[in-house]
């Protein structure tokens, strides 16, 4: 048996409006739309999402999946 490890990238993004269980579902959701995203971590708290990807995931693109979602990109 082989195991293939596949590197990924994590990016921490700063997000502004998130308040409750319903905006992370609704980061989340765009979020995990975009191609390579593996993994998605949302912090409604700290107002900050976490993603790993097998690439970088451009800021223009996850700008406009957090626009979608109802919020804005802060950084």
């Amino acid at each position: 048996m082989t195991t293939t490890l596949t590197a990924t990238v994590g990016q921490k993004f700063t997000i502004a409006g998130m308040t409750c269980s319903h905006c992370e579902m609704a980061v989340t959701n765009e979020l995990s739309k975009l191609d390579g995203v593996t993994r998605i971590a949302v912090d409604v708290a700290a107002g900050t999402v976490i993603t790993e990807s097998v690439e970088t995931l451009p800021l223009e693109v996850v700008a406009a999946a957090i626009d979608e979602a109802g919020y804005q990109l802060v950084a």
